[in-house]
């Protein structure tokens, strides 16, 4: 063994006591706590990392084209170009579609139908781009589009459905599919909710033309930051790859036609379409192939997580509506959503309020009903009908915690956090309702 193998086991022995010690993100009975998110990365992701920091090789090279090939195959696609967040790679989508090297490409004015249920960077693309928004409203049983109003939104100037999979339920695919065949429509999936989510057995994000993902740390796997899209589409693949990193050639599979083209030009330099710097490093690729493995296994405990809150919060339904999975659909549970009803007689920043003091954190849902937002005062959009449900998730929805680092204790926690609520809050403290 030479003297850098062996500093290199040191380094990786080290990380792994350091690891194994202190990395301990389950359940203290001694101190409860229930964060929104935990850590999905172990000493083998770190010592990666730290080992392809010091070969020194860190911008975007062969392990990242390796982490796309690995990612293609999990999600059942033929390509995918990695970016350095899934942000970005809603935005290089976006782009895509909106390039002269896209047959029948988007143009200025045209809409795309977005849920207004969705995030930020779910509809900014289009105004960067110069397309119109059309937003609908989400169904109140799966959160997702509801398909009724979304055939009504469909109108002369719409080229494009950019759906989200929300907090990882699968849309109805099969009938956003037929809905887009009909009207001759292209679909953009935003999965950055959805890793590992499918519908009929088949990954989300390979159904439309393309499909975005995330490997943010709040995510299913995590690359510190990174995004990903998936396609069958090889020539849409090359403009992704182009417009990523400066709208150069170079990582193009078919980098050589253009240098053939060009030939006074230097080949490492040529120029043949706008672009962007979204490009990630080896060291998130280098991550991820280690992650990637392990997210089944992390989202079955996320599962495992959703059913036990179903069953044991039941008992409040006459409060609590919660998001139904999809028929044919397999949910990743991103977090967990409860949709107050009208007749509870609580809001969402009581209860809020009184599990975050027993210290288990809670959110909105997505970012609510986009259309709500400030943002939207400044740029040309459309909202197709009423927006009635997603006004609802808005003002009476809040979700918690539901990851992989959730386990029995921490289930049965905030279970019995919720019900000592609904014991004091509703029915005084003489009726404790069952503990779990």
């Amino acid at each position: 063994m030479d003297k850098k193998q062996e500093l290199l086991n040191k380094i990786h022995d080290n990380i792994k006591e350091y690891c194994d010690t202190y990395f301990d993100f389950s359940f203290q009975t001694n101190n409860p706590v229930v964060r929104l998110h935990e850590p999905t990365t172990s000493g083998d992701e770190i010592f990666a990392a730290v080992d392809t920091m010091l070969s020194t090789f860190t911008t975007m090279g062969k392990k990242v084209r390796a982490f796309e090939n690995q990612y293609a195959q999990y999600t059942g696609t033929k390509h995918s170009v990695m970016s350095n967040s899934g942000s970005s790679a809603n935005l290089l989508a976006v782009a895509a579609l909106a390039n002269p090297f896209t047959r029948d490409y988007l143009k200025p004015g045209d809409e795309v139908i977005v849920p207004a249920l969705s995030w930020s960077t779910t509809i900014w693309p289009l105004i960067q781009h110069n397309l119109v928004p059309v937003i609908v409203d989400c169904d109140i049983n799966d959160f997702n589009l509801d398909l009724d109003k979304l055939e009504k939104a469909i109108g002369p100037k719409t080229r494009a459905i950019k759906l989200v999979h929300v907090y990882g339920n699968p849309c109805n695919m099969d009938a956003i599919m037929a809905l887009a065949k009909k009207h001759n429509l292209f679909v953009i999936e935003d999965c950055c909710e959805a890793m590992g989510a499918t519908y009929d057995g088949k990954s989300v994000g390979s159904f439309g033309l393309v499909g975005n993902f995330s490997f943010f740390f709040s995510h299913h796997i995590s690359t510190m930051e990174g995004g990903i899209s998936v396609t069958n589409d090889f020539d849409f693949t090359e403009t992704m790859r182009i417009l990523r990193a400066h709208g150069w050639s170079r990582e193009a599979d078919e980098h050589q036609k253009y240098v053939n083209m060009y030939p006074d030009i230097d080949p490492r330099f040529i120029f043949i379409n706008v672009g962007y710097n979204l490009r990630p490093t080896e060291v998130n690729a280098a991550m991820g192939q280690i992650q990637l493995p392990k997210l089944d296994k992390l989202i079955d405990n996320r599962r495992e997580t959703a059913d036990f809150y179903l069953k044991h919060l039941a008992k409040h339904s006459e409060f609590f509506h919660f998001q139904k999975e999809t028929p044919k659909g397999k949910h990743v549970w991103f977090g967990f959503p409860v949709i107050l009803k009208d007749n509870a007689p609580f809001s969402v920043k009581d209860i809020t309020t009184y599990m975050q003091q027993r210290h288990i954190e809670t959110r909105p849902v997505i970012a609510g009903n986009m259309a709500r937002h400030p943002a939207f005062k400044m740029y040309e959009h459309r909202i197709a009908g009423d927006l009635s449900s997603a006004d609802t998730v808005m003002k009476k929805g809040f979700a918690f915690a539901c990851h992989h680092a959730v386990d029995q204790h921490a289930r049965e926690y905030v279970v019995q956090t919720i019900d000592s609520f609904i014991a004091e809050f509703v029915h005084g403290r003489s009726k404790i309702t069952a503990a779990v």
